[in-house]
């Protein structure tokens, strides 16, 4: 903060790895003027940024996400104790620089070279064409303010920190708790490279205090975490009072959807299961996009269940440096036990199909493990299924009767980040697909054609926009140049064709 690292005046909450229970860090914001950080962001970091043209920010963009994949094994090696394993690390670490180099990329590529973004053609106002109109945006003279989940602390971080550098906007993280000894490390390292200027980029670990209080019309605020927690933040009197922008990404239960013409054989079933029960287990379980519904059709329902409890069995459980591990740990006992508490109220409405495994070369008593858990529906319409989430390695199978069914219980999430639709019928997927749109930020559809080539269900790409309606937060990060749009004040500029 403010140019320098602040040694917290009280010891703080202890975070605990993953595995083995022992402590990490200690986590205190106390003694922090914040106030002053959010003055040092815009007094020092804005103008600094809004000095640089779009192409000279991209080229920070660059050199960022450089310096970044050239230090990765540090950062790999602290991760493990946030229970993840190699493959679920590179999603954290080298996704979160890959949005850096993307957002560079399409910078360079589709920014003009100025630091004026003229937003569609001008309007004739005018019959002699002697005044005329041009909407433009331009950077936002305020400061980001990150308040960021637990499960990914890099891409989290990054994620936001890739358009609000390009937009020249400067960025306070507010990383969470449990998992924020990693950002720290991370932030460290930019810091050290000396690539970003002074006040571009601060860092809060602990209790954001009474910064909303400092925040204006200029500011915005990007959340990501609990539906709960989104409302409750988008509610503070400060934010409403003065309209600061909040956008949020928030927890939502995504859905696979199996069409019926994916029957047992063909390939679009055998994906189906594969990308369930990968989604049910990388970073055991704990993404925003992770399914957490399994739609299948009524008639396939008992093989769909079969298959996937028997790949489920196939998956190794165990300590995240053992390179044969499948699934590491939750991030903490805590969240192991809030997912625990969750499963107890989904079984209300459902039955267990799978929820013990065996736990390799750990002590599942010491560290956050949980076996995966597959649940199957005894009523597809209760309310639960489609309200509760663990956000854990675990899953509801629903059965359904026909596509209009399908598109129903989809819509009781409430607004979803992300679903699938699975099948080889063009006309049925196409179906699903519309159906479901109004309620989803994002529709991966999948048949044989795309088996090697698809990105996944639980992937957010920097392209494609990444949000949705409702419980999903009704918020969009990303989405390429989009991401950009609530960072930027969009102007109606009136005037002479000389002067414009």
């Amino acid at each position: 903060v403010q140019g320098a690292w602040h040694a917290p005046s009280a010891e703080g909450v202890v975070t605990r790895h993953a595995v083995t229970g022992r402590p990490v860090s200690a986590v205190s914001s106390d003694g922090v003027d914040f106030g002053a950080i959010a003055a040092y962001a815009r007094d020092v970091g804005g103008p600094a940024l809004r000095s640089m043209t779009f192409h000279e920010r991209a080229a920070l963009l660059k050199a960022l996400g450089q310096h970044l994949m050239a230090e990765k094994e540090g950062l790999y090696a602290l991760s493990t104790a946030t229970g993840a394993t190699r493959n679920d690390s590179w999603i954290d670490i080298e996704g979160g620089a890959g949005v850096l180099l993307g957002y560079a990329s399409r910078g360079r590529r589709e920014l003009p070279g100025g630091h004026v973004l003229l937003d569609g053609e001008p309007e004739v106002l005018a019959r002699d064409g002697s005044f005329i109109a041009a909407h433009i945006a331009t950077a936002r003279h305020g400061v980001v303010i990150q308040v960021n989940a637990f499960n990914f602390p890099c891409w989290g971080a990054l994620e936001k920190l890739a358009p609000a550098l390009l937009a020249g906007m400067p960025t306070i993280i507010k990383p969470a708790t449990p998992t924020a000894f990693l950002t720290e490390a991370m932030v460290r390292c930019i810091v050290e490279s000396g690539i970003l200027p002074n006040g571009a980029l601060q860092l809060v670990c602990g209790s954001v205090g009474d910064l909303f209080d400092h925040l204006g019309g200029q500011d915005l605020v990007g959340f990501t975490g609990s539906a709960t927690t989104a409302a409750h933040l988008r509610a503070q009197p400060t934010l409403v009072k003065r309209s600061v922008r909040f956008n949020a990404e928030a927890d939502s239960l995504n859905a696979a959807i199996l069409g019926s013409a994916a029957t047992p054989g063909t390939d679009e079933f055998d994906l189906f299961v594969a990308e369930v029960v990968r989604e049910m287990t990388v970073k055991a379980g704990q993404k925003c996009t992770a399914i957490r519904r399994i739609l299948v059709p009524t008639p396939q329902l008992d093989m769909a269940t079969e298959a996937i409890a028997s790949a489920l069995a196939e998956v190794r459980t165990g300590d995240p440096t053992d390179k044969a591990t499948d699934m590491g740990a939750l991030v903490g006992i805590a969240q192991r036990n809030e997912v625990a508490a969750a499963v107890t109220t989904l079984r209300t409405a459902a039955e267990v199909v799978v929820d013990t495994c065996t736990f390799h070369e750990v002590d599942p008593s010491v560290g956050a493990f949980l076996a995966p858990t597959l649940l199957r529906a005894t009523d597809p319409n209760a309310p639960t299924i489609h309200a509760t989430e663990a956000f854990g390695p675990v899953a509801t199978l629903v059965g359904y009767e026909g596509p209009d069914d399908a598109v129903r219980l989809a819509a009781l999430g409430e607004g979803s980040l992300v679903a699938s639709v699975y099948s080889g019928d063009a006309d049925e997927a196409a179906a699903i697909t519309l159906g479901i749109a109004a309620h989803h930020g994002r529709v991966h559809v999948v048949d044989a054609s795309v088996a090697t080539s698809s990105t996944g269900h639980g992937s957010p790409l920097p392209m494609l926009v990444h949000g949705g309606p409702g419980r999903a937060g009704g918020g969009e990060e990303m989405g390429g140049l989009r991401g950009l749009r609530h960072l930027l004040q969009t102007t109606a500029v009136q005037g002479s064709p000389n002067v414009l």
